[in-house]
């Protein structure tokens, strides 16, 4: 599924949408949890106890729903690692990695205006 095809089937289960590119960017990956998962793509984490482990908190019925939005998006894909029983890693797509712009975007803000925030450097961020 493209993310043509997600930000549709987003489109038609809202009450109100617009074709605003900012409001369609944020019906896909605009809650607390699904960009914070996309850092940890492009950090190297690729499996389900990684992103759980990660530090801020987020419960595994979310992290599962969100994983699953993503693959359905076009921006992650999965692989199985295990058999029994069945364990996957995710990787981004290639257009998954294309939002490595809009993450550098955010931490160069944040570090500009949100005092305390740390400063990672571009070499500690891997293409997953």
């Amino acid at each position: 599924m493209t993310i043509k095809t997600e930000t549709r089937r987003l489109k038609a289960n809202s009450f109100k949408r617009s074709i605003c590119p900012i409001a369609c960017t944020l019906d896909l990956m605009g809650d607390k949890w699904t960009l914070l998962i996309i850092r940890d793509l492009f950090k190297g984490k690729h499996r389900y106890n990684q992103f759980h482990e990660s530090g801020e908190g987020i419960t595994t019925n979310i992290l599962a729903e969100r994983l699953q939005r993503l693959e359905k998006a076009g921006l992650v894909f999965k692989t199985p690692y295990q058999t029994r029983p069945v364990r996957y890693e995710y990787h981004l797509t290639d257009t998954g990695k294309t939002l490595d712009t809009v993450i550098w975007a955010i931490i160069e803000w944040a570090n500009r205006q949100i005092p305390g925030t740390n400063k990672p450097k571009r070499s500690k961020m891997v293409k997953s």
